[in-house]
């Protein structure tokens, strides 16, 4: 965890935190702003994995019929490699005429269809991420995509940032008004950026699939996920009784 801090100080001079004259504005409070920044670092424990089936034929319905097949025969693969909790949604689905564009410049004619169906394959046990992969490809798949690892409960993640971060602040506060001969009065206003998640994304290299038949499941590995929060704090301050 690192902390950045920036220190400003206003009404540094001794009058003005005194009381005002008669009919003037009342004095501005002396402040102290801090800013503190703190790092969580956490292990994801669910993973995203976009498998599909893509089929060409000559035909519209034979595409979409063929694409139907090979997809029911990945996703039993799929869930018998799985373990239970495993959540298929369908993210994709299109069938599109495939074009001959004659070299003289005539209308171009369609020479058959492409079905592309993706599904989307939600893990919780990420031991079973290479063992999927596998089973997916095997049965017929030829359509991987991204690889996400993520967290099942991001608020917690987010909230342990903030609250480091909050606490970096407040103790740098403590440490500025100290060592000034300072005390700390109230906090005046508190400013965070919203700590966001964001994915590790993993590629999908299909020389794996060859490989596959001969070897144990194909490695994946999901690394760290780092959240990184940001909290102002702007405190009041006062001199400290001697």
């Amino acid at each position: 965890m690192r902390l950045l801090a920036a220190v400003a100080l206003t009404a540094a001079s001794s009058w003005a935190i005194a009381q005002p004259f008669p009919g003037s504005p009342p004095a501005r409070p002396a402040t102290i702003e801090v800013t503190g920044q703190a790092k969580v670092s956490k292990t994801p424990d669910r993973v995203y994995i976009d498998i599909g089936v893509t089929t060409q034929a000559q035909r519209s319905e034979a595409a979409a019929q063929q694409n139907a097949a090979r997809l029911s025969a990945v996703l039993a693969a799929v869930k018998k490699a799985a373990a239970s909790g495993t959540q298929l949604t369908t993210t994709e689905y299109s069938i599109s005429p495939n074009y001959n564009y004659p070299r003289n410049g005539r209308t171009p004619s369609i020479v058959g269809y492409t079905a592309s169906n993706v599904v989307e394959v939600r893990l919780d046990d990420l031991g079973s991420v290479g063992r999927v992969i596998d089973a997916a490809t095997q049965a017929g798949s030829n359509n991987v995509q991204d690889i996400r690892f993520t967290l099942r409960n991001e608020d917690a993640a987010r909230a342990e940032a903030l609250r480091e971060a909050a606490l970096r602040a407040r103790q740098d506060a403590d440490a500025l008004a100290g060592a000034l001969g300072l005390k700390i009065v109230r906090v005046l206003s508190v400013s965070e950026q919203s700590p966001a998640v964001f994915p590790i994304y993993r590629q999908f290299r299909p020389a794996a699939v060859e490989m596959a038949a001969a070897a144990p499941a194909t490695p994946v590995e999901g690394g760290t996920m780092d959240i990184n929060a940001t909290v102002t704090l702007m405190v009041e301050v006062s001199p400290a009784k001697r």
